[in-house]
């Protein structure tokens, strides 16, 4: 290469090089210059935002103050107001004080004049009295007595219908309580009511058996109405005999054999008697078992075990369709609820409830009234004297000698009158209730009457337009005076008058 060559070179070199030197440090001025106009614009915008934050705070400031001083304002008024509130309560308070101190005066004052006028009056009746006496020439005891003689002269009529209305009410008051107790005893008394007869119809599987217990030349039959005390009597209804006895526990021990030699089919007079033997064995049995189920149904304890077995036999006996020994134990049950409400011996009651119709179970043996027999045979079994008496004195044979014989009668009366418990007495009870409901309907203004609850209640309906409330008040009164007075029926009769009006209209 040439020198020349070379210089050139070096010197483009070192040209561009300088030339490049100067480009870079006017680029780095511009660099400079352009960062530094930045930070200046960021530092101004700084500044222009917190001037405006702190012009912000400031109004924020500004605002709370007056707000704090608006509240202020508003508290001070607030409170003034109630100061004067309670300088007006206090003004009020003392004037009521004033008024209250005048009017204290002004009583003190008056009872003052009163206690004069007082003294002044008593002053005067004394001079009264001692003008009187001297005028009437009698002091002050005789002129008593002689008021008193004409005052007894002119109203003893007065004070003796006084004495009776007195004694009305009286009555009318105890009828009234009596009812009571005796509807809450029967309402705690709940028993079944069973009805018998004095025949027992017998089942046969065929007609040809009616034969075979008539048996040759009838001596079968002849021999169990040897063995039972009871008729069997065999006619054309179909497939059935009966049995007829005054004794229903004989009837009882027929119609048992009977039903055993039926089962068996061997019927003869050998096998009767065997058959009677054992069914008599089952009636004892059942009738001590009877006897112990009533004592036990009736809470009652301390009867000897013969009275036990003759109550037993009860259950076999009937009065008016009334199974006796159901009936006994119902009549033991409200003796001792009548005799609790009453404060009597319950277990006198008890007792004499329970056993007061025992001769019934012998009265086809012995002749006499079934109480006079009954009152033999406690006896005989040491029954105390009261239970003796009250059960002689069931049916009133002989006069009262205590409460427990009169709860005892009533019980009985109960239990035998009731609703169902005998047949004889359910007409009787629909024809009371017809007439209850009549008498109710024979009054002006009543619409419809209706008879419930046993005829414990009748519920009677009224024309409103005829019978105001005040009327149906009345009306309820009379209906139960006349009920009283042509009725007769255990308890009370509740009569219920209802009086309404009904508007009624129809949406089309």
């Amino acid at each position: 290469m040439e020198p020349l060559s070379i210089i050139i070179a070096v010197v483009a070199l070192g040209a561009g090089g300088f030339g490049g030197y100067v480009y870079r440090k006017k680029q780095v001025t511009r660099d400079s210059q352009n960062a530094e106009a930045k930070a200046q614009k960021i530092i101004t915008d700084a500044e222009t935002k917190a001037k405006e934050v702190v012009l912000e705070a400031r109004d924020e400031a500004v605002k709370i103050a007056e707000s704090a001083k608006k509240e202020e304002k508003e508290r001070r008024e607030q409170i003034i107001s109630s100061e004067k509130r309670l300088a007006q309560r206090e003004e009020a308070l003392d004037k009521k004080n004033d008024e209250l101190d005048k009017k204290r005066d002004e009583i003190e004052k008056t009872r003052a004049e009163a206690e004069q006028i007082k003294n002044e009056l008593r002053d005067l009746r004394v001079k009264q009295q001692e003008a009187l006496e001297k005028i009437a020439k009698l002091n002050k005891e005789e002129a008593r007595e002689k008021l008193l003689s004409m005052v007894e002269k002119d109203y003893k009529k007065d004070v003796l219908s006084f004495i009776k209305k007195i004694e009305e009410e009286t009555k009318e008051e105890a009828d009234k309580t009596a009812r009571e107790i005796i509807a809450t005893a029967m309402q705690r008394v709940v028993t079944e009511t069973t009805a018998e007869t004095t025949v027992t119809a017998i089942t046969l599987p065929s007609d040809e058996i009616k034969g075979r217990i008539i048996g040759r030349e009838g001596r079968n039959i002849q021999a169990l109405e040897r063995a039972t005390g009871c008729d069997i009597i065999v006619d054309d209804t179909p497939e059935t005999i009966v049995v007829s006895g005054f004794d229903p526990v004989r009837r009882h021990i027929a119609r048992v054999a009977l039903d055993r030699l039926i089962k068996d089919g061997r019927i003869h007079p050998a096998r009767i008697e065997e058959a009677v033997q054992k069914a008599q064995e089952e009636i004892d049995k059942a009738i001590k078992e009877a006897g112990e189920k009533a004592v036990y149904e009736a809470n009652v304890a301390g009867l000897p075990p013969e009275l036990v077995k003759l109550l037993g036999r009860l259950k076999f006996r009937t009065s008016y369709a009334q199974n006796v020994l159901q009936h006994s134990i119902e009549t033991s049950i409200l003796a001792g609820a009548l005799a609790t409400e009453l404060g009597a011996d319950v277990a006198i009651a008890k007792k004499a409830g329970l056993i007061h119709d025992i001769g019934k179970a012998l009265d086809q043996e012995i002749e006499g009234s079934h109480a006079l027999i009954s009152r033999d045979i406690c006896k005989k079994f040491g029954m105390s004297d009261e239970i003796v008496h009250a059960v002689e004195a069931h049916h009133e044979d002989v006069p009262f000698q205590s409460v427990e014989a009169i709860i005892v009668l009533i019980a009985d009366a109960i239990s035998a009158g009731r609703p169902g418990a005998r047949r004889d007495t359910i007409e009787n009870y629909i024809k009371r209730l017809t007439e209850l409901e009549n008498i109710a309907n024979s009054f002006k203004g009543v619409d419809k009457a209706f008879a419930i609850s046993a005829g414990r209640e009748v519920r009677i309906l009224v024309r409103p337009d005829d019978i105001d409330d005040l009327a149906a008040t009345k009306l309820a009164r009379e209906i139960a005076n006349k009920i009283e007075t042509d009725l007769k029926y255990p308890g009370q009769i509740k009569v219920n008058v209802i009086r309404e009006t009904r508007s009624i209209e129809y949406a089309k």
